[in-house]
């Protein structure tokens, strides 16, 4: 295990933001910086790093942690893994106590796929290098390819020996599980190698490490495909991955921009020629998954392909999910009988970036003339391939953006702009509809199955009837309809008040508001000094004021939380690190949703202009403390004020006990109305 010296070092060393970038498009905003979300599909930024604190949340699915959350969460690492990964990110020594042997199996597991694949691109690359057989086939292919050699080593490109179980072998003496070898693709179920006499090109994820492999055979074989690519795997899915993408990240980041063209070697060469922003889809159909991956890191892409009509066509493939995902999308179609590998060597880097910036068209209007051009004269084909216009635009989100698309294809077109409105509108209703009804067909599906493994569990579990022609029939309980799996009338509840009951649900609901807003200043202020003469911090100010009261609380995670800060009052310069690195997750979950805010104070100070009633709201907490102590008692004391008059209207109280009552309630009366005097509030 890592012992906690190093976890400490890990967890002061790490920087949140440093961690991220790595992964998505961080853009400054004040103190923060935002960004679109990893862990769910959205448009407008809702992602929210905090470099002082050292914590990120995302306000739309409500994610959150440290820089090791993070990389557990996007990675899908445990713990150790992920403070591993940061280790070597930062270049920390990991010191580590003793293992037990479930813990070095459990890790072996889970990083066995990784390893295997970084032993097989290192025999790859080490066969184009230094044997006689990858020098003068595989290497001598890359050279006429016009690839450098610091490419060769950047790409980690490599060649597979024309051999049965070259690879094979040495792997099985090196002491690779051969199950594995096969899972992946390297072996095939016949113990023989799955490349053979094919050059290379290993696959990398966002972090650089392999998950697959590429290759291209060399010989004019009709009967053998130009590529095979590994099997998918726990480590490798085509449908999210896209070739280039580690080596192209920082520009694609840095020029705002990404170009996606078709092939491997597409891609390296144009990054040896310093167009370092290319990735490619590698063969498969351009899917959602690789345009979120993309947008990570730009909001923009350009798509490159062949110019004749194959190229074209491969061109429009996809567009649509691009534009669904709210990225500006362009097409550059290079000349007749050219690819960006051989364009970009027959021109050179500068007219090849010339090219792209002087042809690059935008989509919509790229489709709209092709419309044109096909249709001619024929009204009908113009109709039909308006239609497709139309279904193009109704896929961009934003009004404004599809407003001005409207206009340019209603001029461009010679169609009046109200019908393109209408028929757009039409597509988005359409749409929606749709999505609505896959959705409802979803929760029925769920719904039944749920309804028929109940229904299942009941006749499984249901006792015999004592009726001997009950006991002759084992369908009974079937025949007596007594559950189908779908709902009945007699099982439908209906309250007799509705009102009262969604009254009842809003008190319920906000019942610990109190507790939560207690806890929040705790956590984020409870460091603090109270008073000026640093005697007492925020978080025992408070703990002394409601220690009586604790064991009322109506939520344990944060009757927890308090003491959590009353027992670590020493720990005042690690305060944040506290809850946000506490190994209870539901813990460091809700300490980074209060510490964490999607807005942001506006600087008037700096202008000359000061709050004249209060602090600002960062220093304000020793009247956010008083006022949250005054809110939680005042609720509790109504809470037994409604007790007491209950206590009250009972018909069988004794004399002493009504006097004794009346007395209390008239205690706590005055405290009520006391607190409420110092907060301002109306007692009704």
């Amino acid at each position: 295990m890592i012992s906690q010296n190093t976890i400490n070092e890990i967890l002061n060393t790490a920087q949140v933001e440093d961690v991220i970038q790595d992964y998505v498009n961080l853009k400054r905003r004040g103190v923060n910086m935002i960004g679109l979300c990893p862990f769910h599909d959205e448009k407008t930024p809702s992602f929210t790093v905090s470099p002082a604190k050292n914590i990120y949340k995302c306000f739309g699915c409500g994610k959150g942690g440290n820089p090791v959350n993070f990389i557990m969460e996007h990675e899908s690492l445990s713990y150790p893994e992920a403070l591993r990964h940061l280790a070597a990110k930062y270049g920390i020594e990991i010191e580590e106590t003793q293992k037990t042997h479930e813990q070095k199996q459990e890790q072996q597991l889970a990083e066995s796929l990784y390893l295997i694949n970084k032993f097989a691109a290192e025999h790859f690359h080490h066969n184009l290098v230094e044997t006689d057989e990858g020098k003068s086939i595989g290497l001598s292919y890359f050279k006429e390819r016009g690839f450098r050699m610091d490419t060769v080593k950047e790409f980690n490109l490599g060649y597979a020996i024309n051999s049965y179980d070259h690879f094979t072998k040495l792997a099985v003496e090196k002491q690779y599980n051969i199950e594995l070898l096969r899972k992946l693709g390297l072996v095939s179920r016949s113990d023989y190698d799955f490349y053979r006499g094919r050059v290379i090109f290993p696959i990398h994820n966002l972090s650089g490490k392999v998950i697959g492999f590429g290759g291209r055979i060399l010989t004019e074989n009709k009967k053998a495909p130009k590529y095979v690519n590994s099997p998918e795997s726990e480590i490798y899915n085509k449908r999210k991955t896209l070739y280039g993408i580690y080596q192209a990240k920082t520009e694609i980041r840095k020029q705002d921009n990404c170009i996606m063209v078709e092939g491997y070697t597409d891609v390296i060469s144009l990054h040896q020629s310093d167009v370092r922003n290319a990735v490619a889809s590698s063969g498969t159909s351009l899917t959602k998954e690789q345009i979120r991956l993309v947008k990570r890191y730009t909001d923009n892409i350009t798509v490159m392909y062949d110019g004749d009509g194959a190229g074209i066509k491969a061109a429009l493939r996809g567009m649509d999910l691009i534009l669904e995902q709210d990225m500006n999308v362009k097409l550059v179609l290079l000349p007749d009988k050219e690819d960006p590998d051989s364009y970009v060597k027959r021109v050179g880097t500068a007219a090849f970036k010339d090219y792209v910036e002087k042809e690059s068209k935008d989509f919509i209007l790229f489709k709209t003339q092709l419309v044109i051009e096909e249709a001619g004269n024929d009204p009908i084909k113009k109709a039909t391939l308006l239609r497709d216009i139309v279904e193009s635009i109704s896929k961009i989100s934003d009004t404004l953006k599809r407003s001005v698309y409207i206009q340019h294809c209603s001029k461009l077109l010679d169609i009046e702009e109200r019908i393109l409105v209408a028929e757009t509108n039409n597509a988005i209703k359409g749409e929606i509809k749709k999505k609505r009804l896959e959705k409802d067909r979803d929760a029925l599906r769920e719904q039944r199955s749920k309804a028929r493994a109940q229904s299942q569990a009941k006749i499984a579990n249901a006792k015999p009837s004592s009726s001997a022609s009950d006991d002759d029939n084992p369908y009974q309980y079937m025949e007596r309809g007594e559950d189908d799996g779908y709902p009945r009338s007699e099982d439908v509840y209906e309250p007799e008040d509705p009102k009262q009951e969604i009254q009842e649900y809003k008190r319920d609901a906000t019942i610990d508001h109190q507790e939560r807003d207690l806890t929040r200043i705790i956590v984020t202020m409870g460091h603090r000094w109270y008073d000026d003469q640093e005697t007492i911090t925020v978080a025992e100010y408070i703990y002394q004021n409601i220690a009586d009261m604790l064991d009322y609380f109506s939520s344990d995670l944060h009757k927890s939380m308090i003491l959590l800060a009353y027992n670590n009052l020493d720990q005042i310069e690690n305060w944040n690190t506290l809850f946000t690195n506490h190994q209870d997750e539901e813990i460091r979950s809700e300490a980074i949703t209060f510490m964490a805010s999607p807005y942001t104070y506006a600087n008037w100070s700096d202008k000359g202009v000061e709050l004249q009633t209060q602090k600002e709201p960062s220093e304000n907490f020793e009247k956010d403390s008083y006022q949250a102590i005054l809110r939680f008692k005042i609720k509790k004391v109504k809470q037994l004020i409604l007790e007491t008059e209950r206590e009250l209207k009972k018909e069988d109280i004794s004399p002493d006990d009504f006097v004794i009552n009346m007395r209390l309630l008239q205690k706590l009366q005055e405290q009520r109305n006391f607190m409420a005097n110092e907060l301002n509030t109306v007692i009704l």
